[in-house]
């Protein structure tokens, strides 16, 4: 599979290189419950999206990112570009002021309500980031919807500084959690699956049929997508939870 820079090579890596890794840094503090608009913001992420699809419009593109004077008016400018894909055009230029400014602009008033605000708006923010990256690798690259959402799910890959890998083998570099836990927390960090063989690799676990065992309880509680058939292994959005939760109880972030 193709990886999100060579999809989107055909940007210049002055504007490419910074997206990925703001991209990957909402991400990661999105799974570590880092939802301050300090730290989950879109606001840096839609100022490089603006820069991508106006050089993109012009055929050139500036060398670094920059935020225009005024960034609704700048982003109203972009549907006029008929040239573009439809999504470059419209969908993309109006979804920006609205991530913009559901992180930048929402801190005041985050008091009371039975809902966490800042949870809420995080969400919000990594479902329009993560919709856009998969429209720029897919158009970009020629792609289908399937196949960008692919890409952008590998660029997702959380990181945990506990977690060690050399590329091919990863190792929990604390042995002392359990069974289960460890399962959870290297299927987080492979996307977009992995195989009970290779899990049982880095974990080096002797009693394969308990190794089994533990991943059909994990697939029966819907933490796992666990098909026998093809041996691939998935997180779930409870086993993410779980793996959000573990991070923070027990102070993994850091090693």
């Amino acid at each position: 599979m193709i990886t999100a820079a060579q999809a989107l090579s055909a940007v210049s890596s002055g504007l490419r290189d910074p997206l990925i890794s703001e991209y990957q840094t909402i991400v990661q503090n999105f799974l570590e419950q880092r939802w301050l608009p300090s730290e989950l913001s879109g606001g840096r992420f839609s100022e490089i999206v603006y820069c991508i699809l106006d050089g993109h419009a012009k055929k050139k593109f500036v060398a670094i990112p920059f935020k225009p004077a005024s960034f609704v008016d700048a982003c109203k400018k972009l549907e006029n570009n008929a040239h573009v894909p439809r999504s470059f055009q419209i969908l993309i230029p109006r979804m920006l002021p609205a991530l913009y400014e559901v992180r930048n602009n929402r801190s005041v008033g985050h008091v009371g309500g039975d809902v966490d605000p800042n949870h809420m708006d995080s969400v919000a923010v990594l479902s329009m980031c993560n919709w856009v990256m998969a429209e720029l690798v897919r158009v970009f690259h020629g792609l289908t919807i399937a196949e960008a959402q692919k890409v952008v799910d590998a660029l997702a890959e959380v990181r945990i500084p506990f977690i060690w890998s050399d590329g091919n083998v990863k190792r929990v570099l604390r042995p002392e959690l359990k069974l289960h836990e460890q399962i959870l927390l290297l299927t987080a960090v492979s996307v977009p699956d992995v195989s009970s063989k290779e899990l049982i690799e880095w974990i080096e676990e002797d009693d394969k049929g308990y190794f089994k065992k533990t991943l059909r309880r994990l697939h029966k509680k819907r933490q796992l997508e666990f098909d026998e058939k093809t041996d691939r292994i998935k997180i779930l959005p409870p086993g993410a939870k779980f793996v959000q939760d573990l991070v923070r109880k027990k102070n993994l972030s850091d090693i």
